[in-house]
């Protein structure tokens, strides 16, 4: 099936925005668009079959989110957050999710137990298959699990929230992460879904923040200072 073919003519033009944001979205997440990218409304509209109002809806969409920048006279482009925006990011998440981590452990049941631990193991193939496709898969699916946290919380508003802060941290991974493999680590997502199913709040919000900091802690937010071509090459 062709990108066209998934946005029929005959979907009212809100849904197709609304499904083009949500394509462009997947794929700042999994960091297939970099920040600074490109995203013309003509290419977006000619790539998905769709008139340039629509097209400019969903870049609307994304720049409300703060996944996208509009520079005027130059068009749209993937976000490129700043090393205090990325701060900021990660301070939110810090205020956000255990609150979402504490009712979650309040509503969590067995067939939801079933889901993290379905969601684990897509976690573990995709760590241990190889190549840039199973690299993005395995980028999405730790997203994914931070989403079904606010999922299970109930609350919509605050899943909203998290999917862009979800889809902003990848940003801001792709911009400054040390070791190029996910930061959000598999082991933790483990030790978090345990204590989700002891319905232990403290041990969870505990894990919650513990993981957050080790994010962070593998981001490289230091600002360097500017070299002159001498100084850079001298050692050459």
């Amino acid at each position: 099936m062709t990108l066209a073919a998934e946005f029929p003519a005959d979907r009212l033009p809100d849904d197709r925005a609304q499904a083009i944001r949500d394509r462009l979205r997947d794929a700042i997440i999994e960091r297939r668009l970099t920040p600074g990218a490109k995203l013309s409304e003509a290419e977006v509209g000619t790539l998905f079959d769709v008139s340039r109002t629509i097209a400019r809806s969903a870049l609307q969409m994304l720049t409300f989110e703060g996944l996208v920048r509009t520079e005027r006279n130059r068009g749209a482009f993937v976000a490129n957050p700043s090393p205090e925006e990325a701060r900021q990011v990660f301070a939110s998440r810090r205020l956000i999710e255990p609150g979402i981590a504490t009712t979650a452990c309040e509503t969590i049941d067995a067939f939801r137990i079933d889901e993290f631990r379905a969601q684990l193991d897509r976690e573990a193939l995709h760590i241990a298959a190889r190549g840039p496709d199973a690299r993005r898969a395995e980028i999405k699916a730790s997203g994914d699990f931070h989403l079904l946290l606010a999922i299970v919380a109930g609350n919509q508003i605050l899943l909203r929230f998290m999917e862009e802060l979800v889809a902003r941290s990848s940003l801001v991974i792709a911009l400054y992460g040390r070791s190029g493999a996910s930061a959000c680590g598999h082991s933790e997502h483990r030790e978090i879904v345990d204590a989700l199913e002891a319905r232990d709040v403290t041990k969870t919000t505990v894990l919650i923040v513990k993981h957050i900091d080790h994010i962070e802690e593998d981001l490289e937010l230091e600002a360097r200072p500017t070299q002159t071509l001498r100084e850079i090459f001298s050692n050459s």
